[in-house]
C-alpha cells in the first residue's frame, strides 16, 4: 500500500475554523472521490497550528505510487487539486511507509 501525507497551510485571508469548514464540508467529498483511492483521513490541527506551520494532514492510500499520480492526472485530481490550492497558502507532499507498534507484544 502506498501512503501520501499532504500539510496543508490555509490562506491568510482565512481563519482556521474557515479552513477547517471548507476541508471537511467542501474538500472531503473530492478527495474521497479521487480514482482508486483506498482510504482518506482528514487530521485537523487542533492545538498548535500557529507554531505547526499548518493547519491539517491529509493521509491517502492507495495501491501504489502510480496509483496515486493518475489519480491526480485524472479531471477528479486536477478538480482536487485546484480546489486545495484555491484555499491553502501551502502544501507538502511526503510519502511514508507506515510502521505501526502499538499493541505489538
Amino acid at each position: 500500500m502506498f501512503k501520501a501525507m499532504i500539510m496543508l497551510t490555509r490562506r491568510a485571508d482565512m481563519s482556521h475554523e474557515e479552513f477547517t469548514r471548507w476541508w471537511l464540508d467542501e474538500h472531503v467529498p473530492l478527495a474521497s472521490a479521487l480514482p482508486n483511492v483506498r482510504k482518506v483521513i482528514l487530521n485537523v490541527v487542533d492545538v498548535g497550528y500557529d507554531e505547526a506551520g499548518f493547519d491539517g494532514i491529509s493521509e491517502l492510500w492507495f495501491d501504489s505510487q502510480d496509483a496515486f499520480e493518475q489519480a491526480y492526472a485524472s479531471e477528479v485530481g486536477q478538480r482536487t487539486a485546484a480546489d486545495s490550492m484555491a484555499h491553502v497558502s501551502g502544501r507538502v507532499r511526503v510519502f511514508v511507509s507506515e510502521n505501526e507498534f502499538a499493541g505489538r507484544p
